[in-house]
């Protein structure tokens, strides 16, 4: 019974956590995050300040929570990737599994977008840049061309520009996000062809 009691404890501090930082995150969105304080996502949260202190001191202490949170997928990714062959399937599979996480993570990778110079001033925009790293030393034969290895980072900003300029252009959201995932998958596959040609 215990167990259950601390269970449903834990539960409990985990969803507050989780609405401070989607409100944070939408404030963040919506006026910058330079120009939003503690106090107003305090204030939106409907919480004292001292209830938000509770779970988070700093504006950065709730970016990076919900970077790491929303990203984790894609620290997976790339540990899972590192066991992998260098085939094709393992290539277009880290293309299709990180198309998902982005998708799962839009409203972190839209604010990003927005506000790119703020993330170059916290750790997150490092720490994002090593996961690029990572993801571009796996997907890429080392032995590769320069043309298809261009084609494979192509790929991936296939993917980020997918989530931005496609917002733009009329048509059903998800067909959109099929055809930007269609065309990163096709650019893996000329450059694997173009290392290991059949």
């Amino acid at each position: 019974m215990s167990v259950t009691m601390d269970g449903t404890k834990q539960q409990r501090r985990g969803n507050t956590r989780q609405r401070i930082q989607d409100v944070a995150l939408e404030l963040f969105a919506e006026q910058g995050y330079e120009k939003t304080s503690l106090r107003e996502i305090a204030e939106r949260l409907d919480v004292t300040k001292a209830a938000l202190y509770y779970h988070f001191k700093t504006k950065e202490e709730i970016l990076v929570s919900v970077f790491e949170d929303l990203t984790r997928p894609i620290e997976d990714l790339i540990e899972w990737g590192k066991g992998q062959p260098h085939t094709l399937e393992t290539k277009q599979e880290i293309v299709r599994r990180y198309h998902q996480a982005l998708t799962d993570a839009e409203p972190l990778f839209r604010f990003m977008q927005e506000n790119q110079a703020t993330v170059r001033e916290l750790r997150i925009g490092d720490t994002f840049k090593d996961r690029m790293r990572g993801l571009r030393n796996i997907i890429i034969d080392p032995d590769a061309a320069l043309t298809d290895q261009i084609r494979c980072i192509s790929a991936l900003f296939t993917l980020h520009a997918g989530m931005f300029v496609m917002q733009d252009v009329e048509g059903d959201p998800q067909q959109k996000r099929e055809a930007v995932l269609e065309v990163a998958v096709d650019l893996v596959t000329q450059a694997h062809r173009g290392t290991h040609p059949a």
